[in-house]
């Protein structure tokens, strides 16, 4: 059975930065798409961003605006979402996430228990 382990969430100042990592386990990162995905409590939950496996291009919502860059490092079998110019929008809880294909779409195989991010004005 796969796992995935986030962590790297925190409190932190709007303006300022987190860098979340997702450690996997059982699961081969580079074989699947993998993403980010965040909820807030009573909110529909929302993508992120995503890295494709088949052609390695990264998707981006729009709300990410060019704050975000998101990694994966296939030695490691992890992924990497550096945030910057964090708002208070950005609050959420932020999962690991990896796709039964090699691309970004479809059914998800793996999420992870999540780690909350918390920005305060």
């Amino acid at each position: 059975q796969g796992q995935l382990v986030e962590s790297g969430g925190g409190l932190v100042q709007s303006g300022g930065s987190l860098r979340l990592s997702c450690a996997a386990s059982g699961i081969t990162l580079a074989s699947h798409g993998t993403g980010w995905f965040r909820q807030v409590p009573g909110k529909e939950r929302e993508m992120v961003s995503c890295i494709h496996s088949d052609d390695g291009r990264t998707d981006y919502a729009d709300f990410v605006e060019g704050r975000f860059t998101m990694s994966r490092d296939n030695q490691k079998n992890m992924v990497y979402l550096a945030m910057n110019g964090l708002k208070r929008e950005d609050t959420a809880i932020y999962y690991c996430v990896t796709h039964v294909a090699s691309s970004c779409i479809g059914l998800t195989t793996h999420w992870g228990q999540g780690t909350q991010v918390t920005v305060s004005s």
